[in-house]
């Protein structure tokens, strides 16, 4: 189970992310957390996850109290969770397969059960015939869905923890094309698109109708 009880996140200068939160999250549910930008949700998972800690009040973690954990104890209590967030927590220097390997090193998997774990993993999100490629040479699409992955190659979590982990990964079927329909408004997932369009045949505009 989470439960937070009056949890407060502060910020220098005073700035409260969050302000007397209080919830509690059983076994098996699942839980979304909606509000405009600000609101404090990417606080909310990080303290979930033991990356900040509350100013003030609790939060529990299966019986832990992630804010009397000590630096030592952190990455055993993470273990706990498979994370997503906005941004990409990549290694420059190694490979997309090599990012999506290191936690299973670590865990003292054999090196073949490893590469077979990674590489299916890489195949399920579209990524395997990038599996030599570093991330300055990936799109922020392929980034993204790179650092998904590593968790569910992994001992599946108790938890997930995912911050709009499908921004990057909406994908316009190969047979549409972009829309060259002239338009005040742009045609993207974050924004409506007009409902008219001049073109004889289906768009980009079209996907998001």
């Amino acid at each position: 189970m989470i439960a937070l009880n009056q949890v407060v996140k502060r910020y220098p200068g005073g700035y409260e992310a969050l302000k007397q939160v209080s919830l509690e999250i059983g076994k098996g549910e699942l839980v979304c957390v909606t509000g405009p930008s600000g609101a404090g949700k990417s606080t909310l998972l990080k303290l979930l996850a033991a990356i900040e800690r509350p100013t003030s009040g609790s939060v529990v973690v299966n019986g832990q109290n992630v804010g009397a954990l000590r630096p030592r104890a952190l990455p055993y209590f993470r273990r706990n969770f498979g994370l997503v967030l906005q941004d990409q927590k990549l290694l420059p220097d190694r490979t997309a397969f090599d990012n999506v390997a290191l936690p299973l090193h670590i865990q003292g998997y054999d090196g073949r059960d490893i590469a077979a774990r990674v590489r299916a993993a890489l195949e399920k999100v579209g990524l395997g015939e990038r599996e030599k490629a570093l991330p300055v040479a990936l799109s922020g699409g392929e980034q993204q869905r790179l650092s998904s992955p590593a968790p569910s190659c992994t001992v599946p979590p108790s938890w997930w923890l995912t911050n709009r982990p499908a921004i990057w990964m909406r994908s316009t079927p190969s047979n549409w094309r972009r829309c060259s329909a002239p338009s005040t408004r742009r045609a993207s997932p974050w924004s409506s698109p007009p409902t008219t369009c001049s073109c004889s045949t289906p768009c980009s505009r079209a996907a998001w109708r």
